[in-house]
């Protein structure tokens, strides 16, 4: 776990690497973080000492527009073959706020150790460790815009596909 007030060389050389390995490969522009002092960034990191997984955790307030589910749109008439290649994502939200205490802004696992409960196991040790004597309930962590797969490992997770979300570029 890498914190705000850790060695500043510890502190960029993460945010380098999750800025050009992770937010690109979720396919985020490359945006610095909302609020840096209220963030938590976790490793996994495998026996070879090679990064596996990364999640950033930041400290929120509430959700506008929670409970969102995620749909697949149709492929509009007359667009070309490149655009159907990009699935197109659609949000229905409620409009009333929700509490929340932990944003996650990103999660990634390297792609061929996808599968093997390691985005599972980080989000367990942020439920534990993220609030000093707390256990996070599934109802108190809210995941960012999430990608198809992300939408999936987020209702297998939560039990639910009504699980929080929130925009992590512009919240609190």
């Amino acid at each position: 776990m890498i914190l705000p007030d850790d060695p500043r060389y510890a502190v960029k050389k993460v945010l380098v690497y999750v800025r050009e390995i992770v937010d690109k490969e979720l396919g985020f522009k490359q945006v610095t973080l909302s609020c840096p002092a209220k963030t938590k960034i976790y490793l996994f990191v495998a026996n070879e000492k090679m990064v596996v997984g990364c999640l950033v955790a930041e400290s929120i307030k509430q959700v506008h527009g929670s409970r969102e589910t995620l749909e697949q749109l149709p492929v509009p008439k007359g667009a070309n073959k490149k655009d159907t290649l990009q699935p197109q994502r659609a949000w229905r939200c409620s409009t009333e706020p929700e509490p929340a205490i932990c944003g996650v802004s990103r999660i990634w696992v390297f792609g061929p150790r996808r599968g093997k409960g390691i985005a599972r196991r980080m989000v367990d040790v942020v439920r534990s460790t993220f609030m000093y004597g707390c256990y996070l309930s599934t109802e108190e962590i809210a995941f960012s815009d999430p990608t198809p797969d992300g939408k999936l490992f987020a209702t297998k997770y939560c039990r639910t596909p009504n699980f929080l979300v929130y925009n992590f570029i512009y919240n609190n």
